[in-house]
């Protein structure tokens, strides 16, 4: 049997350290999985302790699995995660600042890749009913706090080179929003605009955007049994494969952003053929 020092591209992640924000579930947990799957050293994030530590247990049951069976995590460490609340403006960049020194070891182990998937309920209101106390906090956790650790991360918490990343979360809507649905297109535009800023200010950093379409997440938690199960239909009629997103696949995006060290100011796109539907 080969040895792992024989593959070239399922070990591409081996032994990087990443730090996932929003990684205690849906998309991001699916990312910090996938990244321990490929050997990295991965830190989440999430504003919750209780569902932090439920989604370390669930992250370290993975990575003892692989240790034991695979040799996968062998040159790594279990995964850890620090709570970080983003929906504090005031304190918002002392949340992270502090989320970075732990995700460092101070400092001392710089970060490889950090991807961006943070992001609280939203209100989809009617424009009448919008108001600039709504587009601000509709945006903070999304869309200004991205930008907030972008400027935290250079140049003394990730490495500076092409073979490392930041990888934000847009949407859809961006380019074909619902109805009622401009505030979210705003900050789903804004969010690739920032990246591709990003990848010019932070260069020779890679930055990139994934815009995900309808992704059942626990964010349908949220919504009221009685319109979750509408809701989902209405998404699947809306693409061109008859489904909805799930957390596992859109990860294989995410882990492109990462693995690809050409790309960069890019947009990828997984909708489920939404744009064409």
């Amino acid at each position: 049997m080969a040895s792992q020092a024989a593959f070239k591209y399922t070990t591409k992640l081996k032994g990087a350290r990443i730090l996932v924000l929003g990684g205690t579930s849906g998309i991001g947990f699916s990312v910090a999985e996938a990244a321990v799957e490929h050997g990295a050293r991965v830190i989440i994030s999430g504003s919750n302790e209780t569902k932090l530590s439920k989604a370390v247990d669930r992250l370290r049951a993975s990575f003892a699995v692989l240790d034991q069976d695979l040799s996968q995590a062998e040159e790594g460490a279990p995964p850890t995660g620090k709570v970080c609340d983003l929906a504090n403006e005031e304190a918002l960049e002392s949340n992270l600042e502090s989320l970075l020194q732990f995700a460092t070891s101070d400092g001392q182990s710089r970060l490889d890749h950090v991807v961006f998937t943070a992001g609280d309920p939203f209100e989809a209101r009617k424009l009448q009913d919008v108001t600039a106390a709504h587009i601000a906090r509709t945006y903070l956790v999304r869309a200004t706090a991205p930008v907030v650790l972008a400027k935290l991360l250079v140049p003394g918490y990730i490495h500076q080179v092409p073979a490392s990343s930041y990888t934000l979360t847009g949407g859809v809507n961006a380019e074909k929003p619902e109805a009622n649905w401009t505030v979210v297109a705003g900050f789903s535009a804004a969010v690739e605009g920032y990246a591709r800023g990003l990848a010019v200010d932070l260069k020779p950093l890679r930055v990139n955007c994934v815009a995900p379409g309808a992704v059942h997440t626990e964010l349908f938690d949220h919504v009221p049994e009685e319109q979750r199960g509408p809701l989902l239909e209405r998404f699947r009629q809306a693409t061109t494969t008859g489904t909805v997103g799930r957390p596992e696949d859109l990860a294989e995006a995410y882990l492109y952003c990462m693995k690809d060290s050409f790309v960069t100011g890019s947009v990828i796109k997984s909708n489920g053929g939404r744009l064409l539907a």
